[in-house]
């Protein structure tokens, strides 16, 4: 498999793990997940040339946002996934090592921070929100599982020789 075909499906397993990991925190501790209806919302109002609301969560629906949320939040981890063997090279795909999937996990999350927050009208860090830090610490904890399943897709994808 050439080393594109290879992010790719890292960035999706990795997607999938940290989405495991958010229905595992739901189902064992009651700990809600971002609904990506609103991030389908979000991308739906940018295409007419809204980038911030000031709550998205009252802003209107858009057809097909569920779908559209859902694969954003995929392409999204290929993205990411990609940047990783931009910087470490094509060469870790053959030996994954944790470090670099974990730093990149949790650097991803400046753009939750900085980008969607803020256009969903939460604020620079979910500062907007009633628990800012819960919020804070919540969005951590996704994208350092999301850098664990980086170097777990990796890992499996070098195991089976693919």
């Amino acid at each position: 498999m050439d080393s594109t075909l290879q992010t790719v499906v890292i960035g999706i397993g990795a997607t999938l793990f940290m989405d495991l990991w958010a229905v595992l925190q739901r189902h064992f501790f009651s700990i809600p997940s971002l609904d990506y209806r609103f991030v389908g919302r979000w991308m739906g109002h940018m295409w007419q040339g809204k980038f911030k609301h000031n709550t998205i969560l009252c802003a209107p629906a858009v057809k097909g946002e569920v779908g559209i949320g859902w694969v954003a939040h995929y392409v999204t981890g290929v993205i990411f996934s990609g940047v990783l063997i931009s910087i470490v090279g094509t060469d870790w795909l053959m030996q994954p090592t944790f470090i670099p999937a974990f730093i990149l996990g949790i650097v991803s999350v400046v753009a939750p921070f900085f980008v969607m927050q803020p256009g969903f009208g939460f604020g620079i860090a979910a500062s907007r929100t009633p628990h800012p830090n819960v919020a804070r610490r919540r969005s951590l904890i996704a994208h350092a599982s999301f850098g664990i399943g980086i170097y777990l897709s990796a890992w499996v994808l070098h195991l089976a020789n693919i």
